[in-house]
């Protein structure tokens, strides 16, 4: 099982954040700025699962994930955002994301997820 996740969100202080936390409780991490630099990466393809911040400039979490799903890339997702509604939530889960998270979100949950989403990816 793979224990590296990877982290997809602009703002370096959440990136840089979430990879310590998840360190600290024994997962590797690649991290990435962009939707578009994450899809690129070879190594990102290994990844247990993925924490995609939906609202980013460019490519937006939901396209990220709709890419995901055209090159047939079963990775989980773990959807955040600061900025919920109704219909995000129902277009993130209905391109499959395991789940979404309102930021902020507790460390206990984030970490409950992850172990999830790695454990159904085996």
């Amino acid at each position: 099982m793979s224990r590296w996740v990877c982290i997809v969100d602009d703002d370096a202080s959440v990136r840089k954040s979430l990879a310590n936390l998840l360190r600290s409780a024994g997962f590797e991490t690649l991290a990435f700025a962009a939707g578009d630099v994450f899809l690129a990466s070879q190594l990102a393809r290994e990844a247990g699962c993925v924490l995609l911040d939906l609202k980013m400039p460019g490519m937006s979490g939901l396209e990220v994930q709709r890419e995901l799903a055209r090159l047939q890339w079963t990775v989980p997702v773990i959807c955040m955002s600061a900025h919920w509604d109704d219909g995000a939530v129902h277009a993130a889960m209905g391109l499959g994301a395991l789940a979404c998270l309102g930021k902020p979100f507790s460390e206990e949950v984030l970490l409950k997820v992850v172990e999830e989403a790695l454990v159904g990816s085996q």
